[in-house]
């Protein structure tokens, strides 16, 4: 079944011990901190950061975050240190144990919105994306980054870690750009579609290169999420899950509760059982709730133990379905 999962920082927190009570088995951890001397891609540094959640009954099964990449997605001097960094890390992620990366080629600014506070049910704030308010945005330092240059470097750069990650035995989860638009502020983004991510895993193949499922990009980009689950699914290519829901189109769109997006998300959960996922999965841009500050917008307590609890009832109806569904299934047969 399905591996739910939450994101938490690397030392246990209030979200740790809320996680564990809620019946979360799974981390989805961050790239350790510099610690006496270690790097954060270091042998022990992630040793000890997965030991962190071993001891608490957490089971760190993907690493969210990475060392500095942009040169390599802009192709700028100092890239080929930073591909040997990253070949450090997944080498030792391997070794450590962790078994899944997720990592993205957003060059020059990750996941972006234009706003983090936007209204939602019950005057709940989530964040938001309007295209039309950077129709008069400056360029940023990179200049014009077209998508062929992206398409270039992200070559170059999958070249490189994909036989890495095989022997480390580390698959290499890659995100879809977020929003699904292109160019923001004079940068391109090329990771806007399935089939987009699909080239992607295609320019160096291998068991170890997939994709992480962000369902809230892929419905933004207007994806139907249960074929795009089966594409995937049917080439074993689905190592991690973003369990999340929107409502727009690329040029505007906003972050949703778990229950009110465009996306049937009990459909999108059975079609994860039917095709046998058996992954992490966590829930990713949860609304800012009553009484919570918004420092960290999308990922407020209050909004995760919501998306939890919601993904473990859709998780029961899915498993319920699938059991009726090969009963039906061995009746036909018989």
């Amino acid at each position: 079944m399905l591996q739910l999962a939450e994101f938490f920082p690397g030392y246990p927190s209030r979200l740790w011990h809320l996680a564990k009570q809620m019946g979360v088995n799974y981390a989805v951890g961050p790239l350790p901190k510099e610690d006496h001397g270690m790097k954060p891609w270091d042998y022990m540094n992630l040793v000890q950061m997965k030991q962190r959640f071993a001891d608490f009954g957490l089971n760190l099964q993907v690493i969210e975050s990475a060392p500095e990449t942009n040169r390599i997605k802009l192709g700028l001097p100092g890239r080929d240190e930073e591909i040997d960094i990253m070949c450090q890390f997944i080498t030792n992620m391997g070794a450590a144990g962790i078994s899944v990366l997720c990592y993205n080629f957003m060059a020059q600014f990750n996941w972006f919105r234009t706003s983090t506070t936007i209204r939602t049910r019950g005057g709940a704030l989530v964040s938001g994306y309007d295209h039309a308010l950077l129709a008069n945005a400056p360029l940023t330092e990179a200049g014009i980054v077209s998508e062929d240059q992206l398409w270039e470097h992200l070559k170059y750069y999958l070249e490189r870690i994909v036989p890495v990650a095989e022997k480390a035995k580390v698959r290499l989860a890659l995100h879809p750009d977020d929003p699904p638009i292109s160019p923001i502020r004079g940068v391109s983004r090329i990771l806007r579609s399935s089939d987009a991510l699909q080239k992607a895993i295609d320019l160096v193949p291998s068991e170890y290169s997939g994709i992480t499922l962000c369902q809230g990009t892929l419905a933004t980009a207007g994806e139907d999420i249960p074929t795009v689950i089966r594409k995937f699914a049917a080439q074993d290519k689905i190592f991690f899950v973003h369990f999340r829901d929107v409502r727009g189109t690329p040029e505007k769109f906003e972050e949703t509760f778990h229950d009110d997006g465009k996306t049937d998300m009990l459909e999108a959960m059975k079609t994860y059982y039917e095709v046998g996922f058996q992954g992490p999965a966590r829930p990713d841009h949860v609304p800012t709730m009553e009484g919570e500050n918004n420092d960290n917008p999308g990922y407020e307590l209050l909004g995760r133990l919501y998306g939890v609890g919601y993904i473990r009832g859709l998780m029961e109806a899915a498993a319920a379905g699938e059991r009726e569904r090969q009963i039906q299934l061995a009746e036909l047969k018989v």
